[in-house]
């Protein structure tokens, strides 16, 4: 399996394809299921949100947001396990699943409102995630890159809270102030499951400077489990160049994720 700069197994093809099929079936042998972890936790912040700002219905960006697996289990009364099944099992066309998955949204969308927009490289990933009704806007961008575009900037503007479970290493602080500064006067509220191999005090250096207190919140929680030994040791590697001991976390098998959240100090 080919592996990128970081010395993770490489799936970007599972994020170019017209549906989430080819995704959920590469991805299950491997028990990813940080969405299902990170999903309650990103409920009571919204939640809180709520309460702390008096905003009934916040405006949510997933970071990274690939085919809006997030979105779509905090919109949604459904699991990720059921999202496997329904993902791996399906043999109609991409017509009928989108059909499917329209009335999926429908029949099950919580009480809770909220507008959802996701932030993704992948056009392909994008327009299915909007068709489905996971998402209520996509923003294609790539943000390490350059600067928003204005429309870029106009979709943007009014970030209540931005999440996310397994972009950050791939972006860094460039795409997060560039995030903060299109958002607006109101400093937007954050939410980032990163792997322990991709230090997150750079960022949050960053983000304190703007105005803002990080808090680590919780264990690590399991990413996925490594696709091959070779992906493991490179991974073991690079955690003791930066010191950090994987002894019954990563020694084990399995990528993990820790949560970092991000307040304005003025919220606290």
């Amino acid at each position: 399996m080919p592996s990128d700069e970081t010395g993770k197994v490489s799936f970007d093809h599972i994020y170019s394809q017209t549906d989430p099929r080819p995704f959920f079936r590469t991805l299950r042998p491997l028990e990813y299921g940080i969405p299902a972890l990170a999903a309650p936790r990103f409920a009571a912040l919204i939640d809180e949100y709520r309460v702390a700002r008096g905003v009934p219905a916040p405006k949510l960006l997933d970071l990274g947001c690939s085919y809006g697996i997030n979105a779509a289990l905090l919109r949604c009364d459904i699991t990720l396990d059921e999202l496997y099944d329904r993902y791996s099992r399906w043999e109609g066309s991409r017509a009928e699943l989108l059909t499917a998955d329209r009335d999926l949204v429908r029949s099950r969308a919580r009480p809770e409102r909220a507008w959802y927009a996701g932030l993704d490289a992948s056009a392909a990933a994008l327009d299915y995630a909007v068709a489905a009704g996971y998402l209520d806007e996509a923003i294609r961008a790539d943000l390490e890159a350059g600067e928003p575009e204005p429309a870029q900037r106009d979709q943007i503007d009014g970030t209540d809270l931005v999440l996310s479970t397994g972009c950050i290493g791939y972006v860094t602080e460039k795409t997060l102030l560039r995030i903060v500064d299109a958002a607006g006067t109101r400093l937007p509220w954050m939410a980032h499951f990163c792997l322990r191999m991709f230090p997150y005090d750079a960022i949050s250096g960053h983000l304190d400077d703007l105005g803002y207190e990080t808090v680590t919140v919780g264990e690590p929680v399991r990413q996925r489990k490594f696709a091959t030994r070779a992906e493991q040791s490179s991974v073991l590697d690079r955690l003791s160049e930066l010191g950090i001991d994987p002894t019954g976390w990563e020694s084990d098998g399995w990528f993990y994720a820790q949560l970092h959240i991000s307040r304005p100090r003025s919220s606290l």
